[in-house]
This record gives C-alpha cells, structure tokens and sequence, in this order.
C-alpha cells in the first residue's frame, strides 16, 4: 500500500482526555431536568392540605359513631310508654275479673224515722242574739247487697242535719262490720246549736205554714274499708246527702217523713 492511503490518527494524551471529562453534574442537584420541570413530579397529585376540607353540599357527610341524644329521648319515651300501657292493660284486666267474680254493688241507705227531742230559741240578753238548740234522733237503715264484700265503718264519721244550707245538729255513726247481704238499722242521736237564729227560725216556720212541710238535709260522711273476700282493701270515704220533708218541727214530737231521697258517693 502506498503511503497516501494510510490514515492518520491524532494521538490524544490521556491528561487531556481526563481534562476533559466534567467533575461536577451538568444539572444541579435538586433542580429540575429540564425547563417543564420533571415528569414524574408533574403526573403526582398535589399533597392535601392539613385543615379539613368543606363538604360539598350533595355529599353525605360521615356517619358519627357517637349515639344521639334525641334517639336516645325517643327510645326512653317509647319504652315508658310501652310499660304504661302494660300496666293499664293489666289493672283492666284485674278490674275486669274482680267484677265478674264478685258483681259489687253499692250498698243503699233510707231514713226511716226522725223524732225532734228538742228545738228551743233562746234569747241571750249579753248579747242580744238569739241561738237555736236542736236535738235530733235519727233511724237510719243500712243495707249492703253484696254476697261476697263486707263492708267496715271505721271511726271519724259525721252526720248533720241542715235547713237553708245551716247546719241544726250533727252527730257520728258508732263503729261496726256489715257482713254479705246485711240489713243494719242504726239509731244515730243528733244535737247542736245555731247562733244568731232568730232568722233562721221564721224562716222555718214561714216554710212550714206556705207549703205545709219543712225542707231538711242530712248529709253523712263516712270512712269505710271494703273487705273483697279475705282481702281488706284501702280506706275511702261514702259521702250520702238525702233530702227530706217533714210535717212540722214541733219538739218532743215524732216527726212524720213525707218523702226522701238519698244520693250516694264514693270518694278515695
């Protein structure tokens, strides 16, 4: 080969060549690869922040854990009320069967005579006042229909006789038990004085001479235990009004009764 075809070739000095070669990163550390920045930086979502986000208004926001105080309310409402009724159902239907087992029916009273032993107006000169003093003997009949209640009058009664919403005389009725279907006839006396009954008295007799008797009340309150069987119940009170008109209030004399009637009540 001739001299013209021979290549050539620069020899380059290992000292240059390390010259060469760059120390330090072309880019610097921490910077973005190029001017859009780097790619896999850019695709990342942007961290959240650290305070809670607004919910949007057609999300649902989360379900508490922590029970409310208004289901709370609603449950012990209804569980009472619940109770309640179970409660009245079963006081009905204890009613319900005391009735058909026993049938209580109230016991019935009727006056049967009333004889006036005393009626005196008399005038005090102290005080120029007139009082009335009355006594009364009183027949009452007492019945009770029952066939398997007793009945206890207890003590603390009270019994009065009035004229024109006046009280003329008062009294009690003694302490006793009325057994099944018992007819128990009681002899009550009676007494008492008005004051200032001047008036009072002629407006009894005007009573008496316009419509040829005299109008009368006799009122009873009485406390009472009711025996059911062998089971002696609470106490209540009978309250008995009856009205009644009589010939004439003429003392020591037997009054005769023109008609009456009685109305009853039971009170706890």
């Amino acid at each position: 080969m001739t001299d013209q075809n021979k290549k050539i070739h620069p020899v380059t000095n290992q000292e240059d060549i390390e010259a060469a070669v760059p120390t330090a990163p072309l880019v610097p550390r921490g910077s973005s690869k190029s001017d859009h920045g780097d790619p896999a930086a850019a695709s990342a979502p942007p961290p959240l922040p650290s305070y809670p986000l607004p919910f949007n208004r057609r999300s649902k926001p989360p379900k508490s854990t922590r029970p409310r105080r208004g289901c709370t309310f609603c449950r012990c409402l209804c569980w009472t009320l619940s109770i309640l009724l179970v409660l009245i159902i079963a006081v009905a239907a204890t009613a319900g069967i005391l009735y058909l087992v026993f049938r209580p029916k109230l016991p019935d009273y009727s006056i049967d005579r009333l004889e006036i032993t005393q009626l005196t107006l008399r005038n005090d000169t102290a005080t120029a006042a007139a009082s009335l003093a009355a006594a009364f003997d009183v027949t009452i009949t007492a019945r009770n229909p029952n066939k398997r209640i007793g009945i206890y009058y207890e003590g603390g009664s009270r019994i009065g006789v009035f004229f024109s919403g006046t009280q003329l005389c008062q009294g009690s009725l003694p302490k006793f038990y009325q057994g099944h279907r018992n007819t128990t006839v009681l002899n009550v006396p009676l007494a008492g004085e008005s004051r200032d009954a001047a008036a009072l008295f002629g407006e009894m007799q005007r009573e008496q001479q316009a419509n040829g008797f005299v109008p009368l009340d006799l009122r009873v309150r009485q406390p009472v235990r009711i025996k059911v069987g062998k089971l002696k119940l609470m106490k209540v009170r009978f309250v008995v009004r009856c009205r009644l008109n009589v010939d004439s209030l003429a003392a020591n004399n037997r009054i005769r009764i023109r008609n009456s009637s009685c109305k009853f009540r039971l009170r706890l």
